[in-house]
């Protein structure tokens, strides 16, 4: 089990044969204190669903992901609304859930659909391209972009370190680009605190929080949030998504063939299948229980997503990748008041690049080796080269 807090071990895919092991014969786990602190591992459905959903007894503001014991507390925790609990957190997620809300999104598809078409032709006539940059990260940014209002000039260099700080290949080189993130959003965050706008930047800059404004440095904060959960999620399922539909040909074609008839079971079911969030943390503030283990105040659980998301007692045949399945209560996307703030605009992004990939696209072909990132935060790919032929 300490493979699972081992990034090598994500290198060659998730450790689902360990996580079914768990689920069946130790569900709620102990992790003895190394590198890590002592954690709980939650790896069954109805288990990792209850911690998520129970605020009272599970809290997010000490972190939400494992962080090794040598770099201390969470910066971000009690400061954004990703790491904070209500009521602070529910004054945050209102003044930026009205961006995501379905008024709002209707609004974007006319933009969506032209951006699509562009970013997918320009694929095609590329022939072989590097899927994950050249497809799967493109939409996100370019629409978290226009929610946070950067200027057009900006946006080339803000795509390119967003990119770099998911994908680049040492962690050196992550490090910088997030920090060229950091120090471009502080100075938006002041600009747009003086000439506020119509954006997200100038809504959480003029936001106050229990009669305050927050500093500057939680503006920063927050929007560094939105722009990570904002093209993250997207950015990972859809390039894992168009991996799995590439070693499942049957499923490509059934997608290709009758797109309107299964979208919206599709995107349910590559979210689930490629469950981009490895887990999710949760500090315990009152003492309770997690499955038939006795959890105490202050214990750390990890919920391990993908792991919930092959449960056999809520899916079945979970290791099937079926663009049908129906129902799919997955968790991919969280559950209870943490639940993505983005999860609409997630769908919405993928329904509308799938429909435009099996729209132009013909034939997928791999070109390469696929890499994948080496994190026990997220699942997903570095690299996908593909062979993209036209539709005749």
């Amino acid at each position: 089990m300490d493979n699972l807090v081992d990034g090598a071990t994500y290198l060659d895919g998730l450790p689902f044969s360990l996580w079914q092991w768990m689920r069946e014969y130790e569900p709620v786990a102990w992790h003895e204190p190394a590198a890590f602190p002592g954690f709980w591992s939650a790896t069954r459905y109805d288990d990792v669903k209850a911690v998520l959903r129970d605020p009272e007894h599970f809290r997010s503001s000490s972190g939400i992901v494992l962080r090794p014991s040598a770099q201390g507390a969470d910066p971000g925790g009690n400061r954004t609304f990703a790491l904070s609990d209500p009521p602070r957190h529910t004054v945050i997620r209102e003044a930026v859930a009205a961006w995501f809300a379905p008024r709002h999104l209707n609004t974007l598809q006319a933009e969506l659909d032209v951006a699509a078409h562009r970013i997918v032709q320009k694929a095609v006539e590329a022939g072989t391209i590097d899927f994950v940059a050249d497809v799967a990260a493109q939409l996100p940014v370019d629409l978290i972009c226009a929610f946070l209002d950067l200027p057009e000039a900006d946006r080339p260099a803000v795509a390119g370190w967003t990119n770099q700080a998911f994908c680049a290949g040492t962690a050196r080189e992550r490090s910088l680009a997030h920090a060229k993130i950091l120090g471009y959003f502080a100075d938006l965050a002041a600009e747009r605190r003086e000439k506020p706008g119509d954006d997200l930047v100038s809504a959480l800059a003029s936001l106050a929080v229990d009669g305050e404004l927050m500093s500057l440095d939680e503006v920063v904060l927050n929007c560094d949030n939105l722009l990570v959960g904002g093209t993250e999620n997207v950015r990972l399922a859809t390039a894992s998504g168009m991996l799995a539909l590439l070693e499942h040909p049957e499923q490509w074609e059934l997608l290709r063939r009758r797109f309107d008839a299964v979208e919206s079971t599709a995107v349910d079911e590559i979210l689930r299948w490629t469950s981009s969030a490895t887990h999710m943390m949760r500090k315990a503030v009152a003492d309770t229980r997690v499955g038939d283990q006795q959890i105490r105040e202050g214990d750390l659980v990890v919920c391990w997503l993908p792991s919930a998301n092959r449960d056999h007692r809520q899916f079945g045949d979970p290791d099937v990748f079926d663009l049908q399945r129906s129902p799919n209560r997955h968790l991919a996307l969280g559950a209870g008041p943490h639940f993505c703030v983005g999860g609409r605009l997630v769908r919405l992004e993928m329904r509308t690049i799938f429909r435009e990939l099996c729209a132009q696209v013909g034939s997928v072909r791999s070109a390469g080796i696929p890499e994948r990132l080496d994190s026990i935060v997220v699942n997903g790919l570095r690299s996908l080269p593909l062979t993209l032929q036209p539709n005749k």
